[in-house]
């Protein structure tokens, strides 16, 4: 029979209790969206990862959380001129109970843990192009500070007491967890023991007094923060998971730990006895990073997106908008939410050996390869599965042979031997279909090519805000496509310069293919931010012309001029991509700490 949990409130008041619904709920429900910073959103962007676990080294699982906000935060930059206005924060969460026993195991000072795997995650992020602005470590002193003065807040307004708590802890998941969470599973000598039921980590009954939170107290105004905001969690399933939790009961929730048990953390201000609690210690570097408890943190949030993994949901889709809430403040913008990388279809385990280790990858595949295949992979709706030949396959298909094949015939001595932009001729392509005449050379699936590339643009930002990265560059592979069978089409290598009847449209075709292919740079730079500056460089794009409000897709298909007709290429780069060896594929397996 397993235990019951208990939860005996001590020195609760009645003073205590605030009305949450008059205190926190009408300011940011009552238009059906957050009232409070509508300007900064606006103005502002601040794009956040999960910071690390230092218990063990990164895999690729943590490269893909850091990818997609990276990602994100580029294509934010593209947008606008200003890229003071935008942020994007990572780091490592270097508190708890794990990080203290994964210490004592490996024999180190906890400190010393933690340098060690936090300067792993420093340098595979820095070797995979991560642009973040800012790196925190849970450890610094600026983060003790603001952790230390949000408790306050929270105490403050009465919703800190102390109380004795008994009932299943998970160290592995750092949380409590109530009756309907755990199960008996079978040990290896037939005797069971207690799981998580999500995560399958072994569990223990623990009872001793702590300070607790008033959580139950926030259950109707979560509810209407994400009725009122559908879109506040992305995809939408996991926006429904979050409603079907809070259909249930909320329990409050222990915000601290014996430092007798728990000593490797931020002390209880006021109270040495106690640890604050790692998941409280870790959400609040989401304000440290924008200088939380000043002033101007408020110049950011909550023009915040989180980026997470779909196993950490509830801790940022319930716990994180309460503590909020209980601040005073407004939950963030948007919580995007990931899920998980298998390896041959299993799940990634040590005990396995099937760990997949990021930095060989990004050396096997090169940094954007890589990068390239786990954001073009990657659906955040369900878990993906990686193996090596699959890796091979997509990039050789889509950046070696489909892009970079473009590219070379395109800018080929023997096809553009003057190597310029040519000409658009407007009587080869006239900008209304159907007409016409001995010069008129365009057929109908050109005209659906331009519509294609003229589009791209808003529909990849499109993609970007629905959290869809994969579709966006699905999108812009179609078109890549769609460019490879208009050049195959019209041939022209087959087309002769001297011709004063093929010179006009040999110099359209060119035109078209290049402009095809500067969209495709411009678009591609957050996720293959190298590939698409060796691509731009070569058709002669300079830096200040390369952003999406620079993006005139063939103007002189619409009438207007083209600052880029008659200028020279640039400098000859080599391949775009290298193909990879299909026939040298291994698993990439992890190294251990």
């Amino acid at each position: 029979m397993l235990r019951t949990s208990v939860l005996r409130l001590l020195g609760s008041t009645g003073a205590s209790r605030l009305s949450l619904l008059e205190d926190f709920g009408p300011r940011y429900y009552s238009s059906g969206s957050l009232s409070a910073g509508d300007d900064a959103c606006d103005a502002r962007a601040y794009f956040t990862t999960p910071i690390f676990y230092v218990n063990a080294a990164p895999h690729i699982g943590h490269l893909y959380s850091a990818l997609l906000a990276d990602a994100l935060y580029r294509h934010r930059r593209l947008r606008g001129p200003s890229t003071a206005a935008t942020r994007f924060s990572t780091g490592t969460d270097e508190h708890g109970l794990k990080i203290q026993q994964a210490a004592a195991t490996a024999g180190l000072a906890p400190t010393e843990l933690c340098d060690r795997v936090s300067e792993q995650f420093q340098q595979l992020f820095q070797e995979a192009g991560i642009s973040c602005t800012d790196f925190i470590r849970t450890t610094e002193a600026r983060h003790r500070v603001a952790v230390q003065h949000f408790w306050g807040v929270l105490k403050s307004r009465g919703l800190l007491y102390k109380g004795v708590y008994e009932g299943w802890y998970c160290a592995s998941d750092e949380c409590f967890l109530p009756e309907a969470k755990v199960t008996q599973q079978p040990g290896p000598s037939g005797d069971s023991f207690p799981v998580s039921l999500e995560s399958g980590h072994p569990v223990s009954w623990t009872k001793e007094e702590n300070y607790i939170f008033r959580l139950s107290q926030f259950r109707k105004p979560l509810q209407r923060w994400l009725r009122g905001n559908p879109q506040a969690i992305t995809p939408e399933p996991f926006h429904h998971v979050v409603l079907q939790w809070l259909d249930e009961e909320l329990p409050d929730l222990s915000v601290s730990r014996r430092s007798s048990h728990l000593h490797w953390g931020i002390p209880v201000p006021g109270d040495d006895s106690q640890t604050i609690y790692v998941w409280l210690d870790a959400l609040v570097n989401y304000l440290t990073v924008i200088g939380y408890p000043n002033a101007e943190f408020k110049s950011w949030w909550p023009a915040t997106s989180h980026i997470i993994g779909k196993d950490i949901l509830k801790f940022h889709a319930i716990y994180w908008p309460a503590f909020l809430l209980g601040a005073g403040m407004s939950p963030p913008q948007r919580i995007y939410v990931h899920s998980h990388w298998t390896v041959c279809g299993q799940k990634m385990s040590k005990s396995l050996g099937n760990v997949v280790d990021p930095r060989t990858c990004l050396n096997r595949y090169t940094v954007d390869g890589f990068r390239y295949f786990l954001l073009r992979q990657g659906v955040p709706n369900w878990d993906c599965d990686y193996y090596d030949e699959k890796v091979v396959k997509l990039l050789n298909s889509e950046l070696a042979d489909a892009l970079g094949g473009l590219l070379n015939r395109c800018t080929a001595k023997r096809i553009n031997p003057s190597e310029t932009y040519p000409a658009f001729c407007t009587t080869c392509f006239p900008s209304e279909p159907g007409l016409v005449g001995p010069s008129v050379r365009a057929q109908a699936e050109d005209y659906a090519l331009v519509s294609a590339v003229a589009t791209l643009p808003k529909q990849v930002a499109e993609h970007y805000d629905n959290f869809q990265i994969y579709k966006a560059l699905e999108a812009v592979s179609s078109c890549v496509r769609q460019t490879n069978g208009f050049v195959q089409r019209h041939a022209p290598w087959k087309l002769n310069w001297e011709s004063p009847v093929d010179a006009p449209w040999l110099g359209t075709v060119l035109h078209v293919a290049l402009e095809c292919l500067r969209v495709f740079g411009t678009l591609l730079q957050p996720v293959t931010p190298s590939l698409a500056d060796k691509l731009l460089s070569r058709l002669g794009v300079s830096a200040s012309e390369r952003s999406l409000g620079e993006l005139h897709f063939l103007p002189r298909f619409y009438g207007h001029p083209c600052p880029f007709e008659g200028r020279r290429l640039g400098p000859e780069t080599g391949l775009l991509f290298p193909r990879l060896d299909q026939s040298r594929t291994w698993l990439v397996k992890a190294h251990r700490t």
